[in-house]
C-alpha cells in the first residue's frame, strides 16, 4: 500500500513538473513577425512612461517619501533592471509570447510555468484596468471633477470607504478600456505605430515638464520643510516598492518577442534601451516636481498640473495635462496589447482554455482572448479603485520576476544532456561520436567536446567534495537556489520587520540575521562550486548567479513592503488558479498528450536532434576517447 501511495505521488510529481518540449518548429507562430528594435523599445518607453509618472510620482512624493523619492525611483529602476536582465536573456532563447511562463516552463516544469503565467495575467488585467482609471481621472482633474461630481449625484455610490470596491462606478474608464481593446484587434503593427506617436508626443511634454520645473526651481524645498528625508531613509524604501509598479512595462517588450523581426537581437537592446531611457526620465522628473512645491503641497491625483498652477504658471498646467492623456494611452495600449498575448501562450499549451488561441486569420491576433479579458478588464476598471489594482498587481509581478531568476541560475546549471538550447561548439578537445543504432530520422551525429560533458558537474578540483557529488548533475543547484530563496525571505523579513530590535541590539535578531546570511552564503558557494554553462548561442547576461540572486533579493524585500490586504487577494487569487490548473490544464496541457518529460535537444548550432538512447551511447564513446573520469556516469532521469 505504502509503495502505490510513494508510486502515485511520485507520478503525480512527474505530471506538474514536465517540462516544455522543444521541437524544429517551435519558433512558428500564426502572429505576424513585423516589430523592429525601435518599435519594441518605444513599446517599452510607452509602457512604462504613463501612469507611473503622472498618477505615481504625486503619491510617492506626497506620503511615502517627499524629495527622496528620487532615491526610490533610482532603487526601484536597479531592482528593474536586475529583473529585466534575466528577462532578455530568457527572452533572445525564447521569443514567445508567452514571456516568463514560457520561459519558466522550459527551465523548470509545468506547475511553475502556470504560476508564472496567471501571475502575469494578473499583472495585464490589472495594469489595464489601473491605467484606464488613470485616464478617467486624468479627464476629470481636466473638468475640476465634474465627472465624478455627476456620476455621483445620477448614479450613487458603490461603497464608502472600502477596500476592495470604488466609491463610485468609473464609466469612462470603462469606454476607453473597450475602446483600446478594439484597438489592439486591429493588429500588431498598427497598435504599435499608434504606440509611437503618442510616445513621441508624451516624450516632448515631459521635456517641457522638466525644463519648465528646473526653470521655476527653489532650493529651500529640499532643505526646509522636513529637508530631503521628511519621512526617514526608510521612506525611500516604502516608495521604490510602489515606484517598482512605473517599470514593469519592460516585460511587454518580451511578450511582443513573438512578432519581432529579429528577436535575438531585439530583445535585449530594447530592453535594456527603454529601461535605461526611463529611469533617466522619472529621476529627471521627480527632481522637478519637488523643487517646484514642497512635498507637502503635491496633488497625488493631478501633481504635476497643480504644482504648476500652485506657482501660477496656469497655462502650463493644460500643457502637462494633454501630455498625461498621452501618456497614459500609451500605458494602457502596451497592457492591453501585452495581456492576450500572454493569454493565448498559455491557452496554446493547454493550460487554458484552447478556444483563447484561436487567431484570427486577417488580422492575426488572438481575437478571442482579446474579447474575454479585455471584457474583465472593462468591468475591474469600472468596480475597483486604482489604489488596489496597483498594489496587486505590483505582487503579482514581484512573484514573477523572482521565479524568472531562479530559472536563470537552474538553466545554467543543468547538464548538456538537459540543456534543449543552442549552445557553442567548442573548438578544443573535440571529438566525434558514432550513429547509435537507436538513431531517429530526425537525429544526427553532432559534436561533443570534453568542456560541454563539464556542464552542471562538480568543478573538477571538487569533485570529491562529501554530500555534493551524491547529486545528480544540475540538482545540487537546483536545491540550493530554493534554498537561496527560502533563505533570502527569512533575512529580509528579519531585517524589515525586526528592525526596531536588531537595531537596538537584541541578541536573538542579531542572531537570527548571522545564520540567514551564513545560508545565504552558503547557497551561493554550492552554486559556484559546479560548472556554468556559458556556451548558449544567444544573449547571456554576466555574473550568473549573482545578479540573478540579487534580483531574488531585491524582489522578495520589495513584496515584504506591500499590506497584509494585498497578500490575502494574491492567495484568493492563486487559489482560483490552482482550482483551473488541476481541474483543466494538468488534464489538456499539450506536453501531457506526447507523454515526455524532455524534448529533442537543440545544440551545436541545430545540427543535432537526439533521443536518450543516443546520449547514452555517445556518452560511452566520449568515455573512450578522454581520460577515464572517476565520477559515476551521469543518469538521465528528470530533475
Amino acid at each position: 500500500m505504502a509503495a502505490k501511495v510513494k508510486g502515485t505521488l511520485a507520478s503525480f510529481w512527474d505530471t506538474i513538473c514536465r517540462k516544455k518540449t522543444i521541437t524544429d518548429d517551435f519558433h512558428d507562430t500564426p502572429l505576424k513577425k513585423c516589430l523592429s528594435t525601435f518599435d519594441m523599445t518605444l513599446l517599452g518607453v510607452g509602457q512604462m512612461v504613463g501612469a507611473g509618472i503622472y498618477v505615481l510620482t504625486g503619491t510617492v512624493v506626497r506620503d511615502l517619501a517627499g524629495p527622496a523619492a528620487i532615491l526610490s525611483y533610482m532603487f526601484a529602476g536597479i531592482a528593474s533592471i536586475l529583473s529585466a536582465l534575466c528577462y532578455a536573456e530568457f527572452g533572445a532563447r525564447v521569443p514567445k509570447a508567452g514571456s516568463a511562463y514560457s520561459y519558466t516552463y522550459i527551465a523548470i516544469g509545468e506547475v511553475w510555468a502556470f504560476v508564472i503565467g496567471w501571475n502575469i495575467v494578473l499583472e495585464h488585467l490589472l495594469g489595464s484596468a489601473s491605467v484606464a482609471r488613470a485616464w478617467s481621472g486624468a479627464i476629470d482633474s481636466l473638468f475640476s471633477g465634474g465627472i465624478r461630481k455627476y456620476t455621483l449625484e445620477h448614479v450613487g455610490y458603490l461603497a464608502h470607504g472600502s477596500q476592495w470596491i470604488s466609491e463610485y462606478p468609473d464609466f469612462l474608464a470603462m469606454a476607453i478600456t473597450i475602446l483600446i481593446f478594439l484597438v489592439i484587434t486591429t493588429g500588431a503593427k498598427f497598435t504599435v505605430h499608434l504606440n509611437t506617436v503618442f510616445t513621441i508626443f508624451n516624450c516632448v511634454v515631459i521635456l517641457f515638464l522638466v525644463c519648465a520645473g528646473f526653470a521655476f526651481a527653489d532650493g529651500r524645498n529640499w532643505s526646509e520643510h522636513g529637508g530631503f528625508f521628511p519621512y526617514g531613509f526608510g521612506g525611500s524604501l516604502a516608495g521604490a516598492a510602489t515606484c517598482f509598479y512605473a517599470y514593469i512595462g519592460f516585460e511587454g517588450i518580451a511578450v511582443s518577442g513573438e512578432e519581432a523581426k529579429n528577436p535575438e537581437k531585439s530583445i535585449p537592446i530594447a530592453t535594456i534601451t527603454s529601461l535605461a531611457i526611463v529611469s533617466l526620465i522619472y529621476i529627471l522628473a521627480t527632481t522637478a516636481l519637488t523643487l517646484i512645491v514642497p512635498y507637502t503641497q503635491v496633488d497625488p491625483s493631478a501633481a504635476f498640473p497643480m504644482a504648476f498652477a500652485t506657482r501660477g504658471i496656469t497655462w502650463a498646467k493644460y500643457i502637462v495635462g494633454i501630455g498625461t492623456l498621452f501618456g497614459i494611452t500609451t500605458s494602457l495600449l502596451g497592457c492591453a496589447y501585452s495581456l492576450p498575448r500572454a493569454v493565448y501562450a498559455m491557452a496554446q499549451d493547454g493550460l487554458l482554455f484552447r478556444c483563447l488561441a484561436y487567431v484570427y486569420p486577417r488580422f492575426q491576433t488572438p481575437v478571442l482572448a482579446i474579447a474575454v479579458f479585455g471584457t474583465i478588464a472593462a468591468i475591474m476598471a469600472l468596480l475597483f479603485e486604482i489604489t488596489t489594482l496597483v498594489e496587486f498587481m505590483s505582487i503579482g509581478t514581484l512573484t514573477a520576476y523572482t521565479i524568472v531568476s531562479a530559472s536563470v541560475i537552474i538553466l545554467r546549471y543543468l547538464p548538456v544532456y538537459k540543456c534543449q538550447f543552442q549552445l557553442k561548439p567548442e573548438d578544443d578537445v573535440i571529438s566525434t561520436a558514432a550513429e547509435s543504432t537507436s538513431m531517429t530520422e530526425e537525429s544526427s551525429i553532432i559534436k561533443k567536446s570534453k568542456s560541454h560533458d563539464d556542464f552542471g558537474h562538480l568543478k573538477q578540483k571538487l569533485r570529491a567534495f562529501p554530500i555534493l557529488n551524491k547529486f545528480e548533475p544540475g540538482n545540487a543547484v537546483m536545491l540550493a537556489t530554493f534554498l537561496l530563496i527560502v533563505s533570502i525571505i527569512c533575512l529580509n523579513a528579519t531585517l524589515i520587520f525586526a528592525f526596531e530590535y536588531w537595531s537596538t541590539g537584541s541578541w536573538w535578531a542579531i542572531l537570527l540575521i548571522i545564520i540567514f546570511v551564513a545560508m545565504v552564503v552558503t547557497c551561493y558557494l554550492v552554486m559556484v562550486a559546479h560548472e556554468k554553462n556559458d556556451a548558449f548561442m544567444t544573449f547571456q547576461i554576466p555574473l550568473v548567479p549573482l545578479i540573478p540572486a540579487l534580483s531574488i533579493a531585491c524582489n522578495t524585500a520589495l513584496m515584504m513592503k506591500l499590506g497584509p490586504l494585498t497578500w490575502i487577494r494574491l492567495v484568493i487569487w492563486m487559489a482560483v488558479g490552482f482550482v483551473l490548473y488541476f481541474c483543466y490544464g494538468m488534464r489538456h496541457s499539450v506536453e501531457g498528450r506526447t507523454g515526455t518529460s524532455y524534448g529533442p535537444m537543440v545544440t551545436y548550432g541545430g545540427e543535432a536532434d537526439l533521443s536518450r538512447g543516443t546520449l547514452e551511447h555517445l556518452e560511452e564513446e566520449v568515455v573512450q576517447q578522454q581520460p577515464v573520469n572517476k565520477d559515476p556516469p551521469p543518469t538521465y532521469g528528470n530533475l
